[in-house]
């Protein structure tokens, strides 16, 4: 993208025409063949005070730095969502950026230019920042939908760690294995990477070994009435032995991938702990859950319970649901880079507009009144860049001493001529 420089002289009370051709000697002649230059119209608009003035000089540069990181952001956007750079046609008003630069004419209709300049800063920076949040929210619900495809395709093509287990076990495969679903055993499902298969195996009976109370009464005691009902309340200790909640031998190998192998297993998933009679008052008893401390125990051990309810209609579901997703990303695509399309041109008018008072700001505070001045647009040849600032200094500054030379306190470049460069 073409370099491009606004430069702007006072008349001195001459005629605007002496101003140009002198600002086209300096720098667009054959004799400095640096840059190509055009016109650029700045509008009578309103000068209000002196002090107004210096305020808005200020502003005027962090205004024009925030609008132009907004066309960026639409620019890239753009760029992002489609296939190739080369293919994203942004325009403003119906022309190319560059041309609309070349051919600037304030939008009066817009942005009347009879306002006072603090309001008209403040109406061009307000519209470009409510384009800016409609970008905002419009990228971050396509994000959220791109995400949620991500996450569905990773379920249906993952591994059987990730992958919806509805997805690959088929009617056939199921029929082969056992599930049992009662008030106290449940089959679960668990995936299990290759590596560790053998691992879990020869554990898979003894994971959680503490969490199931097996004890009952001391019946070497008083063996005389074994077998009957008999209330030992508080005295019995059920967590004198404990055991890992799985049924032996209940495990079932289900499904095998690359990466990873699905078991079933049954297991205990709760236990009633009795109530008792304590100083004449009964103690109602407990149910204790196995699910959740067995499930936290195999995952320690990098074995993951697949929460599993076989549906053979899901898998159907599955995919028409993923293409319904697939459906609103592209839709909701086209419909963010047509946005861009329409609103890069907004973004750039407003730039451009505020670039045009920064000029008009600087050349009034810099040649004061009456407004007498003209400003180019120079397009910079390629690699001319510094051939054309240091031509236009020669050829455009004025014999000044050392001290005015160093420019105002805190500027890194100072010219004896109103100047702003920028890239579109």
């Amino acid at each position: 993208m073409s370099m491009y420089v606004i430069c702007a002289i006072s008349n001195s009370g001459g005629a605007p025409e002496q101003a140009y051709r002198k600002m086209q000697s300096a720098g667009a002649c054959p004799e400095r063949p640096f840059a190509e230059m055009f016109k650029f119209e700045v509008p009578s608009l309103t000068v209000g005070t002196l002090d107004t003035l210096m305020n808005l000089s200020d502003e005027l540069g962090k205004t024009d730095q925030i609008v132009e990181q907004i066309v960026r952001k639409i620019e890239k956007t753009a760029y992002e969502l489609s296939a190739s750079r080369s293919a994203v046609d942004l325009t403003v008003g119906g022309v190319p950026a560059q041309r609309y630069i070349q051919q600037f004419a304030w939008d009066s209709a817009k942005y009347p230019n009879r306002r006072p300049l603090k309001e008209l800063v403040a109406l061009i920076a307000g519209g470009a920042a409510a384009v800016e949040e409609e970008l905002k929210q419009l990228s971050a619900s396509y994000g959220d939908k791109v995400q949620a495809l991500q996450d569905a395709k990773r379920r249906k093509g993952g591994n059987l760690l990730s992958v919806d287990l509805n997805d690959v076990l088929t009617e056939d495969i199921m029929r082969k294995v056992k599930i049992v679903k009662t008030d106290y055993l449940k089959t679960i499902f668990v995936a299990v990477p290759k590596a560790l298969q053998e691992s879990f195996e020869a554990s898979y009976e003894k994971i959680g070994s503490d969490l199931v109370g097996y004890g009952g009464p001391d019946w070497s005691r008083d063996p005389t009435r074994l077998g009957e009902p008999v209330s030992y309340g508080q005295n019995v200790d059920r967590h004198k032995i404990r055991g890992s909640p799985v049924v032996p031998g209940s495990k079932q190998l289900v499904f095998a991938d690359d990466d990873s192998i699905l078991y079933a297993v049954t297991i205990l998933r709760s236990q009633y702990e009795s109530g008792y009679f304590e100083n004449g008052e009964f103690q109602q008893g407990t149910k204790v859950d196995f699910e959740e401390e067995f499930t936290r125990a195999l995952r320690d051990k990098r074995f993951l319970v697949r929460e599993f309810e076989w549906d053979p209609t899901q898998s159907s579901k599955s995919s028409v649901a993923l293409e319904q997703l697939q459906v609103e990303v592209d839709g909701m695509k086209s419909a963010l880079l047509r946005w861009g399309k329409n609103h890069f041109g907004d973004a750039f008018v407003a730039w451009m507009h505020i670039k045009v008072i920064r000029v008009f700001v600087e050349s009034v505070l810099r040649y004061g009144l009456p407004v007498d001045f003209t400003a180019v647009l120079y397009k910079v040849h390629p690699n001319k860049e510094q051939n054309l600032i240091a031509s236009l200094d020669k050829e455009l500054g004025a014999a000044t001493d050392a001290d005015e030379a160093g420019g105002d306190e805190g500027e890194d470049e100072y010219h004896d001529f109103v100047m702003l460069k920028f890239e579109p």
